[in-house]
């Protein structure tokens, strides 16, 4: 599986990696609803299970996808500060999809 993130998203996942609620953790990327040609994304700090893959990033972060979710599968975690409520989106380009500002 693969996974991308951005410059400003791999800052705001680091700080959230740092935080001692997530000592032990890592950032789990999950479909919240699946529309069979699209899907919707989120975030969170979570453990692997023997269900996950876990998809070491060009930034340096561990992302935990699960294994048999296909839309997960070259997902793009993207963070803007633009706009009133700076946050992420994240996308999967090689899947039509929509994204999720979390």
């Amino acid at each position: 599986m693969r996974c991308k993130i951005n410059r400003n998203a791999a800052k705001e996942l680091k700080k959230m990696l740092s935080t001692e609620e997530a000592e032990g953790k890592m950032i789990r990327v999950f479909v919240t609803i699946n529309h069979v040609d699209h899907a919707h994304y989120d975030l969170k700090l979570d453990t692997p299970t023997e269900n996950d893959e876990v998809v070491s990033t060009d930034k340096d972060i561990d992302i935990i996808l699960e294994k048999h979710e296909n839309f997960l599968d070259g997902v793009w975690i993207k963070y803007f500060y633009v706009g009133e409520q700076p946050g992420f989106e994240i996308t999967n380009p090689s899947k039509e999809n929509h994204s999720h500002n979390h």
